[in-house]
C-alpha cells in the first residue's frame, strides 16, 4: 500500500480548511453541510464526531472541513490531519452508494453552454479554493447556482460571484446579465 500524505490549504474562507490528499477520494463531490445529511456518509459521520466540526465537503482528492467560531486552527489542524490520514488508509468510504458522476448538460442550447461554462472554467477554479459550484436554474436572464464545500458562507463569494463568474458567463454567453447564489 502506498504511503498516504495529507497536507493542508487554507482556503478564501476563514472557518474552512482544505485537506488534500494523494490518492482520489470521490468522482465528483458530496457536500455533507451538517450531521444529519452525512448519515449517508461514514468518513464525513466520523468527521462530526468532532465537536468543532460544522460542515465537510469531499470533491476529487480532498475534503473541505468547515470549523466551529470557538475553534482555531493551530488548535484543531494536526488532530484532524491525523484523523483524514487514517481514515484514508483505513479506506473508510466517502458514500455508501457510488454514483457514477458522468456529466451531463440539460435544458436549452442556452442552458447547456452556461453549465459547460461552469463545468469547464469554472468548477477547477472553485475547487481550488476547496468549493464547489452546481447549477441550479436559467430565468430571465438570470443565472442561479448554489455554492458549497469552502464557497458556502464565504466572506469573499460575493465578489468571486459578481465580478469571476457572473463576468466569465456575460462574455462567453450573452443571454446571461445576471448570476446569483441560491442559499443553503
Amino acid at each position: 500500500m502506498a504511503t498516504i500524505n495529507v497536507y493542508t490549504e487554507s482556503t478564501p474562507n476563514p472557518s474552512t480548511m482544505k485537506f488534500l490528499v494523494n490518492k482520489l477520494l470521490i468522482n465528483g463531490s458530496a457536500d455533507y453541510p451538517d450531521r444529519e445529511k452525512a448519515l449517508s456518509s461514514p468518513f464525513a459521520k466520523e468527521l462530526f464526531k468532532f465537536n468543532f466540526v460544522n460542515g465537510v465537503f469531499f470533491a476529487s482528492n480532498f475534503v473541505t472541513i468547515t470549523k466551529s467560531d470557538e475553534a482555531e486552527w493551530e488548535d484543531i489542524e494536526a488532530l484532524l490531519k491525523d484523523f483524514v490520514k487514517g481514515a484514508v488508509e483505513s479506506e473508510l468510504k466517502v458514500q455508501e452508494v457510488v454514483s457514477d458522476e458522468n456529466v451531463s448538460f440539460e435544458g436549452t442550447e442556452t442552458e447547456v453552454k452556461i453549465q459547460q461554462v461552469l463545468h469547464d472554467y469554472v468548477r477547477p477554479a472553485v475547487e481550488q479554493d476547496g468549493g464547489a459550484i452546481a447549477y441550479k436554474s436559467f430565468e430571465n436572464g438570470t443565472v442561479t447556482v448554489e455554492l458549497r464545500g469552502s464557497c458556502s458562507g464565504c466572506p469573499s463569494s460575493t465578489i468571486t460571484l459578481k465580478a469571476g463568474i457572473e463576468g466569465l458567463l456575460k462574455r462567453m454567453v450573452p443571454e446571461v446579465e445576471e448570476v446569483v447564489a441560491e442559499a443553503l
